[in-house]
């Protein structure tokens, strides 16, 4: 009776421990989870003319996938994209879909937040400065400076009109002259501290004479 429970229909038995595997594997993969991620805003198709001042780095976007796909997923493989050819100066609003998520196919959006994010901009703005070299210390006793040269004297800065126009000089990173007594050449690098505003160079030339005095 046993072997007649093993052997009567075993084929019908197969095709259903095919088919009850089946299902199960269908079931564990087709199961959706969920994460949430800060994703970085980014722009394209900014006019030329036109510069962004202000605007949110980030937005909390949640995801759905398997599980396996969300364990390997990176934040850099997604990003929030807003397409800039329409816009104009001034404070303008988006209203982010999941059309604008770009993330790995076989993922989708269940939600953004922030939807809608305001954006300020502004119109380009181009200025000539002059380089400043920021001298700390002092030379040896005996010792003065003679002359201080910098190449090139001034640099190109771009950014938004509001910030480039308060701007009249750029200065160097600090350059310690503290006990010297001989001629001194830096390759000294350009400070900056709005994020906003480029430059057309990194570093400028210094050379710093010194002379020696009674």
């Amino acid at each position: 009776m046993k072997n007649d429970f093993f052997t009567n229909n075993l084929w019908l038995k197969i095709a259903s421990l095919v088919c009850a595997i089946t299902l199960w594997f269908f079931v564990i993969l087709s199961r959706q989870f969920e994460i949430s991620m800060d994703v970085p805003v980014i722009f394209s198709n900014i006019p030329p003319e036109l510069d962004i001042v202000e605007y949110p780095k980030t937005v909390r976007v949640s995801i759905e996938g398997q599980e396996r796909l969300l364990e390997n997923l990176k934040q850099k493989e997604i990003s929030a994209v807003i397409d800039m050819e329409q816009t104009r100066e001034g404070k303008v609003f988006f209203t982010l879909s999941k059309d604008n998520i770009d993330l790995p196919a076989m993922l989708s959006v269940k939600s953004i937040e922030p939807e809608t994010i305001g954006i300020k901009i502004e119109t380009l703005f181009k200025k000539t400065v002059t380089v400043k070299p920021a001298v700390v210390g002092l030379p040896e006793k005996g010792f003065a400076i003679a002359g201080i040269k910098v190449t090139p004297e001034s640099v190109e800065l771009e950014g938004p009109k509001s910030k480039i126009s308060k701007i009249r000089t750029i200065k160097t990173e600090p350059l310690d002259i503290n006990g010297i007594n001989s001629d001194l050449r830096y390759r000294a690098s350009l400070t900056l501290s709005d994020s906003n505003i480029r430059k057309n160079i990194d570093k400028v030339e210094v050379f710093i004479s010194v002379k020696k005095i009674k």
